[in-house]
């Protein structure tokens, strides 16, 4: 019989565990989770850094990643910038405090948004090799370089050996870091791959990779341009939850709820607290908001969904740019054909904006190699950064692979020369994991993903059936054209004419017949082109 305990026995052993404890045994929620990816999420989790913050310094970005072998399967990375620099008195905290950051409590689209990443990297550098990661920065007012690692038991940086430099002896920021038990590998889900599609989509930065065997890659800037900056924006009404709302109350200077709405949330006028009065009669709109209770903020989310709200601002949101992803598909894959196409912003989730933007890419360096031809490549991104991995339960993926493809004159995606760019940008882009590697199935952003890339299909479609019909005619033109010097001599042996000249009658014949036929196609074409930018100015304008 098992031996029964007490409550006091029981939990004797209850302990409280800081974060960093939690994701030392749980790595793989960060995405170090195999041994290429690992390496890769390493890189991910730098370069998403540089460049936030050089766009919000308003530098053009240029990174330097080297990795050397230093046993089997332990790698050093160096990775440099030009960025801002970090200041020396918050370097712990940037770079080695597990949920500490400058992105998660703002309300803008931002690459990184939980503040684990960087620390991240050097919790994964000190369980794999026990070393700390080594540190050099400067802010153009100060430089210095040391050694960062994190106290696991209560998620404190450790800052060890700071020397003080020059400060013109360096800029931005050098990061030297040891990781073991990951794996560096040429393929779909390895850096260079990664570094290549974030210079895609960032057409903005310049990437040099020195990789393990000493081999040089650059990826040079397509633009010279800075992407628009977003603003960062109040929450709307529709996006907010209860608990939400009574964080925001707790916390406001202002002395009326009423004022408070209208301060604290995008959208809110005067005339919507009038309407929400109407809506909640018995609801106090003149005592302090810190006075909100559990049961009032529930009402007044409740009363949020059924009042009609302007669309959040969508001057949160940084696209790509049309010119942008032309030049970048362009410079990196140089396809045969190439179409763009940038949708109209959305929302998901009662108010977040988020608005996707398509490349298609057919030819040229376009799809995947593989052993047995070409593949259909999807290249996914959300808020610019490449999504390598957990592919199959993407909302991207998902979009993409339920389409039709024959309609589009497309037999089989898997086999053909066609790479499909889907990004995603939003002020807050939900992740199917901490690993921020898959967009969660939201039926909103499955749909407009879908429409978009139909849209970019369209174009391609009349692109390939022009080429298949001016193929079908050229191939019959010159079918015919191998034929026409014997049958001249027949003709001319039969009617005692001059083989040359029935040979340059037929030719003359055949030429302006398809000479005709070429020019009818070429007008069928354009027509059908601008046919088709009507129908899409007008659903445009239908929708607004």
């Amino acid at each position: 019989m098992a031996e029964k305990k007490g409550a006091e026995e029981i939990f004797k052993e209850f302990k409280e565990h800081s974060i960093s404890e939690f994701f030392r045994k749980n790595r793989q929620m960060l995405g170090y989770a195999g041994k290429v990816r690992s390496l890769t999420t390493v890189i991910h989790e730098y370069v998403t850094n540089t460049l936030d913050a050089c766009e919000e310094a308003g530098i053009l970005p240029e990174v330097s990643v080297k990795i050397k072998s230093t046993g089997e399967e332990r790698y050093l990375v160096i990775i440099k910038d030009n960025g801002p620099g970090i200041p020396k008195k918050i370097v712990g905290k940037a770079l080695a405090n597990v949920l500490s950051g400058t992105k998660f409590h703002r309300y803008m689209q931002q690459r990184g948004q939980q503040g684990i990443g960087a620390a991240g990297c050097t919790l994964f550098s000190q369980i794999t090799t026990g070393k700390h990661i080594h540190v050099k920065s400067g802010t153009g007012k100060e430089a210095y370089e040391c050694d960062l690692g994190i106290s696991i038991k209560d998620n404190k940086p450790v800052i060890e050996n700071l020397v003080e430099l020059g400060k013109d002896s360096v800029k931005g920021v050098v990061i030297e870091a040891e990781f073991g038990g990951v794996k560096y590998e040429n393929g779909d889900h390895g850096v260079y791959e990664y570094l290549k599609r974030t210079a895609l989509v960032n057409p903005h930065i310049s990437i040099k990779l020195i990789d393990p065997d000493g081999k040089d890659f650059v990826f040079p800037r397509s633009v010279n341009e800075m992407p628009k900056r977003p603003k960062q924006i109040q929450p709307h009404p529709l996006g907010i939850e209860s608990s939400d709302l009574l964080d925001f109350a707790h916390i406001t200077e202002s002395q009326k709820l009423s004022s408070f709405l209208v301060e604290a949330f995008a959208r809110v006028t005067p005339n919507k607290v009038n309407e929400l009065r109407e809506l909640l009669p018995k609801m106090d709109f003149a005592k302090s908001p810190r006075e909100l209770t559990w049961d009032e903020a529930q009402e007044l989310v409740n009363a949020f969904k059924k009042i009609k709200w302007i669309a959040p601002d969508m001057d949160s949101l940084s696209t790509i740019g049309e010119k942008q992803i032309e030049a970048a598909i362009k410079n990196i894959l140089n396809p045969e054909f190439q179409a763009v196409v940038e949708r109209k912003p959305k929302v998901f989730r009662g108010g977040i904006p988020f608005v996707v933007e398509i490349g298609i890419a057919y030819g040229g360096n376009a799809g995947k190699v593989t052993d047995s031809g070409p593949s259909g490549n999807i290249l996914r991104f959300a808020n610019k950064v490449p999504l390598l991995f957990d592919g199959g339960t993407c909302a991207i993926t998902e979009s993409v692979r339920g389409l039709q493809w024959k309609r589009y004159n497309i037999d089989d995606f898997e086999k053909s020369p066609i790479s499909i760019l889907v990004s995603v940008s939003s002020v807050y882009i939900p992740y199917a994991g901490v690993g921020k590697q898959s967009v969660a199935q939201e039926e909103e952003i499955i749909e407009e993903v879908r429409l978009a890339v139909m849209d970019a299909l369209r174009i391609l479609q009349r692109y390939l059936s022009g080429v298949r019909n001016r193929t079908t005619a050229e191939t019959k033109y010159k079918t015919i054209m191998r034929y026409v010097s014997q049958l001249s001599a027949d003709l001319g042996e039969l009617t005692g004419m001059k083989s040359d000249a029935i040979e340059a009658s037929l030719k003359s014949l055949i030429d302006g017949k398809y000479k005709k036929l070429f020019e009818d196609e070429k007008a069928a074409a354009q027509a059908e082109e601008e046919a088709a930018a009507a129908e899409e100015k007008t659903a445009k304008e239908e929708e607004e």
